[in-house]
């Protein structure tokens, strides 16, 4: 039992915030993108309502996506900056699929829409640490337009459903550190 803890542990421990741009480009495989959508599905969800849903871009359409954020952002932008454009336009360069993850809210009005949030945001969490597991690296962005009224218009979403966030996924040369800001202590209290 305690070396499946270190395991996971591991996994945990190493799963670090890798940025597109650090991304080689290297493909990964449908089947493996498919593996990793089998671990969100294993998220608590309370009354089984299973709120997660994702939209999976890979090769022409993940240009196609970037370009079309790109498009959004320059459509609303207060102020608009050349800069940013260029960085959501180019955001998939390297990345070998995207995922927009979004919680739709369900049917079961008892169910407040914050733990609808909560169940989408540990299948996320599952993707992601399924993924370091496998080597592959990830970034998951909340930037440009994820959460604006656009995006939401984008995909055709509710008014209860939120895109949770990009989950940029491929492989990377770099493997950054990490570390921890607070102690156990600075975060728990003992009753």
């Amino acid at each position: 039992m305690e070396q499946k803890l270190e395991i996971l542990k591991a996994v945990i421990e190493a799963r670090r915030t890798v940025k597109p741009a650090m991304m080689n480009g290297t493909k990964i495989e449908n089947a493996v993108i498919n593996q990793l959508l089998e671990l969100a599905t294993w998220a608590p969800t309370h009354g089984k309502t299973e709120p997660w849903h994702f939209e999976i871009y890979t090769g022409e359409s993940l240009k196609t996506f970037c370009q079309d954020h790109a498009e959004m952002y320059k459509a609303t932008a207060q102020a608009f900056v050349e800069g940013t454009y260029l960085n959501l336009k180019n955001m998939g360069n390297n990345a070998s699929h995207l995922l927009v993850s979004i919680c739709k809210r369900g049917n079961l009005d008892k169910i407040p829409l914050l733990e609808e949030i909560a169940a989408t945001s540990a299948a996320i969490q599952n993707i992601l640490l399924g993924a370091e597991s496998l080597g592959i690296s990830s970034f998951w962005s909340t930037g440009g337009m994820t959460l604006k009224p656009a995006m939401k218009s984008y995909f055709n979403l509710g008014e209860e459903d939120t895109v949770m966030g990009l989950l940029y996924l491929g492989y990377s040369d770099v493997k950054p550190g990490g570390s921890r800001n607070k102690s156990i202590s600075e975060i728990a209290n003992w009753h």
